[in-house]
């Protein structure tokens, strides 16, 4: 970790410089966030889509995403299966019994999930690194793909030290049958409370495999790394970015539905799959408003699925706004406006790996 160019005082930093500087004034309180705000749940139950059958169908395009809810993603690329940041628990917390609270069962248990071939930790934040689940994942003998130091948690619950793998940015291991994890640059932090900030590092990671590529951003601010990341390891079939949990004064460090378009011409590839949204109640904003603005910004190019649909994104031809169902009105404010982006949907000049 003390060889790391991103170590430094005792802890890790963020090497590259931000696009966006966050707005400290107006920052919410505690009370802000736990009891002030409209539309920050869903009116209704979301629909919840079973996935097992299509998983045991053949991928035929040779790539498929499932969105389980909030950064965990079930990806089937060339003939593996990863699993993105696997939170089943039901808060989001250090405390069981408060904090923000799921809006929805996840799809389908640990248990029933296919054979894995590799879990991937994007950094230590309560939502990403949840404890119930990497218990219940450390049974199914799966290697684990993380940052560096994120490895000292998951040995601590349970994960056997040789099943675990900690990459420093720009760093890359490769799966038995040859798909490559690459570790990446993202601009955000680490803690799990009060004494342990930045002591471990955040990454996003590539996935590259015999015909086809993912990026999956983890948490990430606006910065421009990601036109280096398109360069050094696109081009990408898949881009998953987080798109909700947003505010001005955390502008650095999460990105927001704008800036992930941003994020999004700047890798310069791939249909666009939002992670991070539609899950838990961690901002301010209404929970659909992420996937509003993207649908009114964007919406050639943009891959947004039902919870629990498996989906070939080279087969994706239209978005159907099916979070809409879950709202009171709180869309209808979601008009279109100028992003800076040269057109619509696919980065301009990209054509979709197939």
């Amino acid at each position: 970790m003390q060889a790391s160019r991103q170590y430094a005082d005792g802890g890790f930093a963020n090497t590259y410089h931000p696009s966006v500087q966050r707005v400290p004034e107006g920052r919410p309180t505690l009370a802000d966030l736990m009891f002030r705000g409209e539309g920050r749940t869903p009116a209704r139950p979301l629909p919840v889509i079973d996935p097992r059958a299509t998983w045991a169908r053949p991928v035929e395009t040779g790539l498929r995403a499932t969105w389980l809810g909030h950064s965990t993603v079930l990806l089937e690329i060339d003939g593996h299966r990863v699993l993105t940041d696997p939170v089943w628990g039901a808060r989001v917390s250090p405390l069981p019994f408060l904090g923000p609270k799921r809006f929805h069962p996840v799809p389908v248990d640990i248990a029933a999930l296919p054979p894995l071939d590799a879990v991937l930790i994007s950094h230590d934040h309560y939502d990403h690194l949840d404890y119930p689940s990497i218990r219940a994942l450390a049974k199914l003998r799966v290697p684990f793909v993380t940052s560096l130091g994120v490895g000292l948690h998951l040995e601590a619950w349970g994960v056997p030290a040789e099943r675990i793998v900690e990459l420093d940015w720009w760093e890359r291991t490769v799966l038995p049958g040859g798909l490559a994890i690459t570790a990446a640059p993202a601009h955000h932090y680490s803690g799990r409370g009060l004494r342990d900030r930045n002591v471990t590092l955040w990454s996003s990671f590539a996935l590259r495999g015999e015909r086809h590529a993912v990026f999956f951003s983890g948490d990430t601010g606006l910065s421009p790394v990601f036109a280096d990341i398109g360069q050094r390891l696109g081009p990408f079939d898949l881009v998953m970015l987080e798109v909700g949990a947003f505010h001005p004064a955390w502008g650095n460090v999460h990105l927001g539905p704008d800036n992930a378009l941003k994020a999004w011409e700047q890798l310069g590839s791939g249909r666009f799959l939002p992670v991070h949204w539609g899950t838990f109640n961690l901002a301010m904003h209404s929970w659909s408003q992420p996937a509003d603005v993207l649908l009114a910004h964007a919406s050639e190019g943009l891959v947004m699925p039902q919870l629990g649909e498996p989906v070939e994104p080279a087969r994706i031809e239209a978005v159907e706004p099916w979070w809409r169902g879950g709202t009171e009105g709180d869309w209808q404010d979601a008009a279109p406006q100028e992003t800076g982006r040269n057109r619509p949907g696919i980065p301009s000049g990209v054509t979709p790996r197939g």
